[in-house]
């Protein structure tokens, strides 16, 4: 079976995050569910994967937080977007934190549409980059089409 691989990291200080991280993972969730049950069929089994960052990872690099891959490329790389920052809570310190935005749409907290969007685009390049074989095998000795199955 091939695998969606999704990774998530976001801040986490004693145990709390920022309001824009917890919705963030809520989507993801559900992003997750509706990208199983669809892939699940074509042999895809996507594999969900949290990172915490610490208070000192997030200072030296404030827009890693709250930041998805899906097979090793950013999300805003799958949905042609860019990433952007703005102000966030208390938990995040005067940092920006990290947005993206996909249409001229900026997103704090990403909505599971959007990962869904993104799942669904690298899965259709695990499938395309995958050798197919017929049912139908070899075609026979001197003919250059495949007998086809019934």
């Amino acid at each position: 079976m091939d695998i969606l691989h999704i990774r998530w990291q976001r801040l986490v200080e004693d145990g709390q995050t920022c309001p824009r991280c917890r919705s963030t993972e809520e989507e993801l969730e559900q992003a997750a569910s509706t990208l199983r049950q669809a892939l699940s069929p074509l042999g895809i089994e996507v594999l969900l994967e949290k990172e915490a960052l610490s208070a000192a990872q997030f200072a030296q690099d404030p827009l890693r937080s709250n930041q998805i891959w899906l097979n090793g490329r950013p999300l805003e790389g799958w949905l042609g977007g860019t990433v952007g920052h703005s102000p966030c809570c208390d938990v995040c310190g005067p940092a920006d934190c990290r947005t993206v935005e996909v249409q001229g749409q900026a997103y704090e907290a990403i909505p599971a549409d959007l990962i869904v969007k993104a799942g669904l685009s690298a899965a259709l390049e695990m499938l395309s980059a995958a050798p197919r074989s017929s049912c139908c095998g070899s075609p026979p000795s001197g003919s250059s089409q495949a007998r086809c199955c019934s």
